[in-house]
């Protein structure tokens, strides 16, 4: 096995602007489950919802998590991407 913790795939993008990536309707979060450990995450609304996320803010899309949409962690491994 083979595992490359510090590439970057798409190359130098800022993971900290996902709307850079045309993701309009997802915002970033970092979490720190314990000292020292920070997990930088994307929030993807549901499709339902696209139109309405367009330009809001990290507290709207807070709400949005109390929607009565499913939520989906999809957890993608560890080689520095989102």
């Amino acid at each position: 096995f083979f595992f490359c913790i510090s590439v970057r795939v798409p190359y130098f993008i800022d993971l900290k602007r996902p709307q850079d990536q045309g993701l309009n309707h997802t915002c970033n979060y970092y979490l720190q489950p314990e000292e020292d450990v920070t997990i930088g995450v994307w929030h993807t609304v549901p499709a339902a919802l696209w139109k309405n996320a367009r330009g809001k803010d990290q507290l709207w899309f807070e709400d949005a998590l109390g929607s009565s949409h499913p939520v989906i962690l999809y957890l993608h491994g560890n080689a520095g991407t989102r």
